[in-house]
Formats: structure tokens, sequence, C-alpha cells
């Protein structure tokens, strides 16, 4: 495996060479395959020099402690060379997982839908948040990101967004996120410094291939008006808004942000077509999953899953009673903590 791996950084060091070529550059379906092998092959290069940096820290501490010291200098030595080795053995696993992940995992794309809750403008003040901190995760991990829909309030918050996300290990990492998520801070527009609880909830859609989700044209009422954006003002001067009506279901979708009403239809089919996938999702998993004490990944978009605590900087999973006092970083989009922390208890469970 290290011997994979030392051929990844080299391909990858070749990779950064190549992308700053301007001949490839000029190139622009050369440049995007490259592009995507060096997005894929990053992360297993960065822990593998992680990996690199700890051989070498115990190394150097081997070296070290070759000289005689007092007794109490070689005790904290041996300490910190034991951390060492356990930081390398866990980071061992992790990068096996990367280099040979579960046949079982898929890589699905995913689209995120996210809605301000209870909270008034705070509530969507949260959303936006909540967006921002996926889309820095996604750029952390390489994942692809594409806007399909988004509604802001008058404070420059999120009423309601959607968009999907395309990446290795981005359905592994992102489908816990389904559910209610819980804000308590000070609002900007509280004078007293009352301290506010507001929500937003989100959920994961796997999005599906076209022949998994066969939707008859007869079960659509299409409907094509002019796009608005806070408070109303008309943002096109054409009709190119799609809302799209499932009858049996009574599924809506809106999507208004494109120009043309052609690619607002494209997406709203695609919204449409994950919606009714995690409909069937959803009733197999109550059919067959009474039993799970776990329910991370379900998509129950009742359940409050987390807490985010802004006087305590804390953040909290109430599925599985982790907490973390890192905020400020989770809501920067250093979500790995959590994700790992998820799919730990995952593993736990079915082991069990």
């Amino acid at each position: 495996m290290l011997e994979k791996l030392q051929k990844a950084q080299e391909r990858f060091c070749e990779l950064e060479k190549l992308l700053a070529d301007p001949e490839v550059i000029s190139d622009s379906q050369q440049y995007k395959k490259l592009a995507k092998e060096y997005a894929d092959i990053t992360p297993q290069v960065q822990k593998f020099r992680e990996y690199n940096e700890l051989r070498k820290q115990e190394e150097d501490l081997k070296t070290l402690l070759v000289e005689k010291h007092d007794a109490e200098f070689e005790e904290l030595a041996q300490s910190e060379l034991e951390d060492l080795k356990n930081k390398q053995e866990n980071l061992l696993k992790h990068l096996n997982d990367i280099v040979n992940p579960k046949k079982s995992e898929a890589d699905k794309d995913l689209i995120i839908e996210i809605r301000a809750g209870t909270g008034g403008q705070e509530a969507s003040l949260f959303a936006a948040d909540l967006y921002r901190m996926y889309t820095k995760y996604a750029d952390q991990k390489g994942w692809k990101i594409e806007p399909i829909s988004s509604h802001e309030s008058d404070t420059g918050g999120l009423k309601e967004v959607i968009f999907s996300v395309s990446g290795k290990e981005a359905s592994k990492r992102l489908k816990w996120e389904s559910g209610g998520h819980r804000v308590q801070r000070v609002p900007t527009t509280e004078a007293s410094g009352r301290i506010h609880t507001s929500a937003a909830t989100v959920a994961i859609l796997f999005e599906p291939e076209e022949v998994e989700i066969n939707i008859d044209p007869k079960d659509l009422k299409i409907d094509v008006f002019r796009s608005s954006g806070p408070g109303g003002q008309s943002v096109n001067t054409t009709d190119s808004a799609i809302r799209i009506t499932h009858l049996p279901t009574g599924m809506v979708v809106i999507c208004q942000d494109e120009r043309s009403q052609l690619k607002n239809k494209a997406k709203a089919m695609r919204v449409l077509r994950a919606r009714l996938l995690d409909k069937i999702h959803q009733e197999n998993f109550e059919k067959t999953s009474q039993d799970r004490k776990l329910k991370v990944g379900s998509g129950d978009r009742s359940e409050k899953i987390r807490t985010y605590n802004f006087p305590d900087r804390r953040i909290t999973d109430h599925r599985i009673g982790f907490t973390t006092y890192k905020l400020s970083n989770v809501l920067d989009g250093d979500l790995d903590e959590l994700t790992e922390a998820l799919i730990k208890a995952e593993e736990e469970e079915k082991a069990s």
C-alpha cells in the first residue's frame, strides 16, 4: 500500500506541473481530465504526507533518546513516542480505506436541500451558515458543487437553497446530515443580548440515474412564470422560472435561478427524481429498520440531530451523544471530526 501511495504522490507532483502548463490550460478537455485526477488523489496524498511527517517525528525522537537524559524527560519522550505510533496506526487504517474503498460504499451524487425553520430572519441566516459550511467542506475535499435553486431572505439569509454535491466519499460523509439543525446564539438584531434558538432542516437526497425512476409525463403539471427575488422584485424579464407538480404524490419543485427555461426545467426534474427516490427509501426504511437505534442517514427531517451553541462554542450531535468545542472550525468546513464519529458509530452498530 505504501508503494502505491508513493506513486500517487509522484503523480500528484507531476499533475501540479501539468495543470500550470499553458498548453494544458488552453486545452479545456485535457485540463478538465487532469484536474479531476488531481482532485481524486489529493486526499490520499495529503494523508500520506501526514503519515510521513509522523514517521519523521518518530525517528527524530528515537535519535534523541539514544543520548542520556534524566528519568522525567525519558518518560515524557516514551509517552510521546507511543502517541506517535498510535497516530501512525490510525492514519494507516484511514489510508487503507482511501486506497481500498469498500465496494458497497458507492460514491453517489447528492442533492442537498436546506430550509430555514422556526426563528424568522435568524433561521434564514443560520440556513445560509449551513450552506457555507457544506460548500467549504466540499471545497476542502475537492468535491464539485452545483447550485440548483435558492430563495434569499430580505436580510441576506436563505429561506431555501438546493444544490448538488459529487465527488469521492461525498455520499459516505454527508449522508448523516439529514434532519433538524438547531442554533443557539444572540442575533445581531437583539439589543438586550438574549440568546435565541432557531432552526433549519437539511435533506440529503441521493441523485438517481434516470433509469432508476421512471416518471410518466402525464403525471406532471408544468407551469412557467417570471422569476422573482427578495421582496418580490422581478429578476428576469422572461417567463423562465419552472414549477413542476408531480400529481400522484403532490410534490412541487420550483427552479428559477437560471435565465434559461430549459435549464430550470432540467434542474427541477433532477430534484423531483431525487425526492421520489428518497420517498421510496423512506418507506423501505420504515418497514425494515424499526428497531435500529442509530438512524443516521435515514433522512428523517423531523428529528433534531444537532445543536450549534455559540455561547459555549459547542456542537452536539444528539444521535450519538458526540460533542466538540470546535464550533468555528466546523462552520468553516472542518466536518471530518463529526463525520468520522458518525461513521464509527454506524460501524459499531452494525457489528453489534
